[in-house]
């Protein structure tokens, strides 16, 4: 990477990119639409994305070029003394970058946006599929401490 990597809040002109970056995976190909024009939901996503305090979709540059996403959401719980957690979704990088540290830098600055935001847990989940993806998180401090379930509404 030619400039240093910046971390901004992702803007309405970068989802279809944000959206390129989630499709170009052997997961996303299958259940995201990257299409011209893009489908209406994803901008009534990032509407209230961009809405909620406590929903952040965060971009990663080298120079104006974004090369990986996440988004990060904080939640209140009673659970831990009331405390707060950020959970990490959606993370992606560009196949251009991949193996270059882009992946490990998004990550750590989300864990440091969650202590700026005093939570006192980070979680996320990855497909069981993405044994790689697994090893990733883990050399980032991540423990798979908890069996997650989900119910497929549609």
């Amino acid at each position: 990477m030619e400039t240093e990597l910046k971390f901004r809040m992702a803007t309405e002109k970068d989802l279809e990119t944000i959206v390129g970056l989630l499709a170009d995976d052997l997961l996303g190909s299958k259940r995201e639409r990257y299409e011209d024009p893009l489908p209406l939901s994803y901008r009534k996503a990032f509407e209230a994305i961009s809405k909620d305090s406590n929903n952040e979709l965060v971009v990663a540059c080298d120079g104006d070029e974004v090369i990986g996403v996440l988004q990060i959401t904080f939640t209140a719980y009673i659970t831990h003394q009331g405390g707060w957690r950020a959970t990490i979704e959606g993370v992606r990088t560009a196949a251009s970058v991949r193996g270059q540290g882009v992946g490990s830098k998004l990550i750590n600055w989300a864990i440091q946006r969650a202590k700026q935001r005093e939570c006192h847990l980070v979680q996320l989940t990855t497909d069981k599929r993405r044994p790689d993806a697994l090893k990733f998180y883990e050399q980032l401090g991540f423990n798979a401490t908890h069996e997650g379930l989900k119910l497929s509404l549609k």
